[in-house]
């Protein structure tokens, strides 16, 4: 039989490969290589105006933004949304003041007299208070679905000895998956400049369920083998489990992936946030589940905490 388990310190020295370089990008400050600060806030978090713009015939997005320098707003940033539409993302916009004239009228007009005809607009603004708390709610529900998920699972594998320790590993892992995610997308904003959005926050909870679920799948195995042969050793056991589960995890993430893949290549950018971030998560929540989660625990039970990444080569030489 493989043995999976006692390769376990590898496995921890991959996530912390992986897990490094995004940390280091989000904690850098501003201007740290070419596409500024990671973690690039659209206005659900940072407050801001988007204004959507049809227009009656095609529009070029460096036309547009070259029209938005010019009535103040050179930070904008433009983005096409169809053959004909843009959506201009910039800071809030002041509202009309007597005989002043609106900035999304000024905008309005200076792109019908330079770009063309403009024939629908929409305007969505988010002050600095709702942005603020959006970020404390997100935080908030993943702090509150940790805690009962930890309850859940401690609960549920009740019959199995030290059964919090499945939940604590939950959590975890839960950690490990979201700050990779929260990683790969630090590295994208500054690389390509991609922005987190309410979307994101929608991936973020739904890559924390599937996590969770992918997690289950293989504590579960590991408890009913544990009940069927108490006698025998705990790694024993998970690497039995890990062998009986991981073609089932790895078939279902196959067939999730494949559907994101064909939703990302043929879906609108709005959903795209989304998207990406469910696939990054069906990935490391795959690996995590039987790579960090159940090796987590046998670590937990032999004390190895002090000498994780030394068993990977223990392991080789031996």
């Amino acid at each position: 039989m493989f043995n999976i388990v006692g390769k376990r310190g590898w496995y921890f020295v991959i996530s912390a490969l992986v897990i490094i370089p995004g940390l280091l990008s989000m904690i850098a400050p501003p201007g740290w290589a070419s596409g500024g600060s990671g973690l690039r806030p659209g206005i659900d978090f940072s407050s801001g105006s988007a204004l959507t713009v049809a227009f009656v015939e095609p529009a070029s997005p460096d036309a547009v933004r070259s029209v938005l320098a010019t009535v103040g707003h050179p930070q904008a940033l433009v983005q096409s949304v169809g053959e004909n539409s843009v959506l201009i993302r910039t800071r809030v916009l002041e509202e009309a003041s007597g005989n002043v004239v609106s900035e999304r009228q000024r905008i309005e007009d200076a792109l019908e007299a330079q770009v063309g005809l403009i024939d629908a607009s929409g305007v969505d603004t988010v002050s600095p208070i709702i942005a603020q708390e959006t970020v404390r709610n997100t935080f908030l529900a993943l702090l509150v679905a940790s805690v009962f998920i930890l309850i859940y699972i401690w609960y549920a594998f009740r019959r199995v000895p030290r059964a919090y320790r499945y939940g604590v590993a939950a959590v975890v892992t839960l950690i490990h998956d979201t700050v990779i995610v929260l990683g790969v997308f630090s590295i994208l904003g500054r690389v390509l400049g991609m922005e987190v959005n309410a979307m994101f926050i929608v991936g973020i909870l739904t890559v924390a369920g599937y996590s969770v679920n992918d997690t289950i799948v293989v504590f579960d195995r590991i408890r009913e083998n544990s009940i069927r042969v108490p006698d025998r050793s705990l790694e024993d056991t998970v690497n039995l489990s890990i062998i009986e589960s991981v073609g089932r995890s790895v078939n279902t993430s196959f067939t999730t992936l494949l559907v994101l893949v064909a939703m990302l290549l043929i879906g609108g950018e709005s959903i795209r946030e989304l998207l990406l971030v469910v696939a990054i998560g069906v990935v490391v929540g795959t690996y995590s589940s039987i790579f960090i989660a159940a090796q987590f625990l046998v670590i937990w039970d032999r004390r190895e905490f002090g000498r994780v990444f030394t068993l990977g080569r223990r392991e080789a030489a031996a």
